[in-house]
């Protein structure tokens, strides 16, 4: 601890860049919350999807449509515990793009394949006895300022209602869920929507199916579609993950993007700190002698110049990540767009683990070089 005054000293000795240091440290690492956080809000739905739920899509698109005279045929289906249809709206609100999945569905029989999505009885009930009612998620509603009893137009971009282009809904129920579950959607009645378009009648875009034995999801998977080949409307079953994770791989390979934004982030900052402990050795290099000259061994001269590296990265690295933890728990990140924003335990310890790598690898060179230093060599180059 008695040498720590020594390191401190060192690293105010040029005070603008040690500061200018720890701030593009304390920004890299900051970025690297902020692309682990988009990474995982990509990544989340595949990996929080139920295993015991697949998804009955139209085998040459989802954005192709199927009759919803198919639930029955996946109802009937051995293995089945549950279908429910569900077509996509899209919609705008107050002339705003639409940044929420709204869509149409059996609310009763959605909110029974996703427990996970917790309503109160009472405002099921309600959305069910009303023809236009909504049950919406938390974060959307908390987005717009909805609450209970809300009169909300829609304005619509796909599905035009049979009179103007204006859909009407009543908010009746919020759901809600642990900070894993989306509380982003807008879920209203089918019967409603089908009622009430000026084409595409009897039309939907998915199915999602429960299954009594997940280990028979693949076999489960071939009957259904085989129930419905040869069809006008060939259908693809999948597990809910595959789905989702295919519809965000329509994007882009995120994971494989922003791998290459963090190597090009770390290497660059990782030239900036070792040419900042470089030079910070090199104009040390008579008092690193005198330090010798006065006993000090080769590896505490290796050990401090180490110290100095490993303080810049720990400090700005910890500082850097640890505000991107704390503001993303807050809530500051949340995006209809992606609504699962978390920093993961798992992105964590990547972070500690780089910059501690950060801070070896950069004070390694001029510390070896620090070490290998001869006494007469420094002296005489002075």
């Amino acid at each position: 601890m008695r040498y720590l005054v020594l390191v401190w000293r060192n690293l105010l000795r040029r005070k603008t860049r040690t500061l200018m240091t720890l701030g593009a440290i304390f920004v890299s690492f900051a970025l690297f919350g902020v692309l682990m956080i988009v990474r995982t809000a990509f990544g989340l739905g595949v990996e929080f999807a139920g295993a015991n739920r697949l998804w009955v899509t139209n085998k040459i698109s989802i954005i192709q449509f199927m009759p919803i005279s198919y639930v029955q045929d996946v109802l009937t289906t051995p293995g089945v515990t549950n279908a429910v249809a569900c077509t996509w709206f899209g919609g705008s609100y107050q002339d705003k793009p639409n940044q929420f999945a709204v869509f149409a569905t059996d609310l009763e029989q959605y909110f029974k394949l996703y427990p996970e999505f917790k309503v109160p009885p009472d405002q099921l009930k309600a959305a069910l006895a009303d023809r236009q009612g909504v049950i919406v998620g938390r974060k959307t509603a908390a987005t717009y300022g909805w609450k209970i009893g809300d009169h909300i137009p829609i304005l619509a971009d796909i599905w035009l209602p049979k009179s103007g282009n204006v859909w009407e809904f009543n908010i009746d129920g919020i759901y809600d869920g642990d900070k894993t579950v989306d509380t982003t959607q807008f879920l209203f009645r089918y019967e409603y929507f089908d009622e009430n378009r000026r084409n595409g009648a009897g039309n939907i875009s998915w199915i999602v199916v429960g299954v009594n034995d997940p280990s028979n999801s693949a076999s489960l998977a071939q009957t259904i579609d085989a129930k419905f080949a040869n069809s006008a409307s060939e259908s693809k079953t999948a597990p809910e993950n595959a789905v989702i994770a295919d519809f965000a791989k329509q994007t882009g390979d995120i994971g494989s993007m922003l791998t290459a934004i963090l190597v090009v982030v770390f290497f660059t900052i990782l030239l900036v700190v070792g040419s900042t402990m470089a030079q910070s050795v090199r104009e040390r290099t008579s008092e690193l002698a005198v330090l010798k000259t006065l006993g000090f061994s080769n590896g505490l001269i290796l050990a401090l110049v180490l110290a100095e590296s490993m303080f810049l990265a720990v400090l700005a690295g910890a500082t850097g990540l640890g505000l991107i933890a704390i503001l993303v728990n807050f809530g500051n990140f949340n995006s209809p767009m992606l609504p699962l924003m978390l920093l993961t335990r798992g992105s964590l310890i990547t972070g500690v683990v780089l910059f501690i790598v950060l801070g070896l690898a950069a004070g390694a060179p001029p510390a070896m070089a620090a070490m290998r230093l001869r006494i007469t060599d420094a002296l005489r180059r002075n």
